[in-house]
């Protein structure tokens, strides 16, 4: 079984206004809610891919709720903890001449709460994939990742860690199964600036050197590096089309290679599916789509 991980997931409101004037009454010309949350993107392009995971997390108060409906709506498996005190946080994001994003706090964490999720992951068996993807709200201890792989230690799971700077560079001692910076958060961890895919190779070797086992950079139009565990340093453009919605490219392309790898166990078909999907999220409004998926794959067999 795969397990996504999301600590503050949220009701993403997306709404569209002509001409924003900021201290006047504006109007929006188009509003859609969809939920939010870099594990659950996993979740939601995973199931789209017609592959079933458990998405763990917290959520409160009546967004909450319709978070959960959300989700449990498009199929997917829940098993979030409810918590006391505050709201699932709503993000609202306004398109319009300047794209502006207003993000909510999320609600308060107990550490009661956090006992339920360890609770929770006592139920992974070896073999099992856990994806932890996402920011980590300031009432959570900032080594909770690391926490978490140090209390799985002993099982022979899979994990799987998208996430920046230290909560990144914390787990690498833990060897991950596959770890997924792009590659602005890579130069920011190593103090440089990375544009190309060849600049990008000896950084992400120098992370895979520090314990991950697999380094996937994604570089949105630039195409996509991974280093994998057998030595191979494959490199790839960015399949062609038409940039529609970035949100959530990152998490379908972990999504992507998640399936690839279950597929055939094989790093070259992951990392092709990997790129494809995030390719095919980010050339839709919504998450990527089977179909959408294996057309990009179909297509630009020649960039793997």
């Amino acid at each position: 079984m795969i397990y996504t991980v999301t600590f503050n997931p949220s009701l993403d409101y997306i709404i569209g206004v002509d001409h924003f004037k900021l201290g006047q009454v504006n109007r929006t010309k188009s509003e859609v809610i969809f939920p939010g949350g870099k594990g659950i993107n996993v979740s939601m392009v995973l199931k789209n891919m017609g592959i079933d995971s458990v998405a763990l997390g917290f959520c409160g108060g009546f967004t909450g709720e319709e978070f959960v409906r959300l989700i449990q709506e498009k199929g997917i498996k829940t098993e979030l903890i409810k918590v006391k005190e505050g709201i699932t946080r709503i993000n609202v994001k306004m398109k319009s001449d300047e794209e502006s994003e207003i993000n909510g706090q999320g609600p308060n964490i107990l550490p009661s709460d956090i006992e339920i999720l360890y609770h929770k992951l006592d139920q992974l068996k070896d073999g099992d994939i856990l994806v932890l993807a996402g920011s980590i709200p300031d009432v959570m201890p900032k080594s909770i990742y690391m926490d978490i792989m140090e209390y799985l230690k002993d099982k022979k799971i899979d994990i799987v860690v998208d996430a920046t700077k230290n909560l990144l560079v914390n787990v690498l001692k833990h060897k991950p199964f596959l770890v997924k910076p792009n590659n602005h958060e890579l130069g920011e961890i190593y103090g440089v600036e990375l544009k190309t895919r060849d600049e990008v190779v000896p950084y992400a070797k120098k992370m895979q050197e520090t314990g991950a086992r697999n380094v996937l950079v994604s570089m949105a139009g630039e195409g996509a590096v991974l280093l994998t565990e057998d030595g191979q340093v494959l490199q790839s453009e960015a399949p062609k089309g038409t940039v529609v919605n970035s949100v959530g490219a990152g998490d379908s392309m972990v999504a992507g290679f998640i399936t690839g790898y279950l597929d055939k166990k094989d790093y070259k078909e992951a990392f092709a599916m990997g790129v494809c999907t995030g390719s095919a999220s980010a050339f839709s409004v919504e998450l990527a789509t089977k179909a959408e998926v294996e057309a990009l794959r179909k297509n630009n067999q020649h960039l793997f």
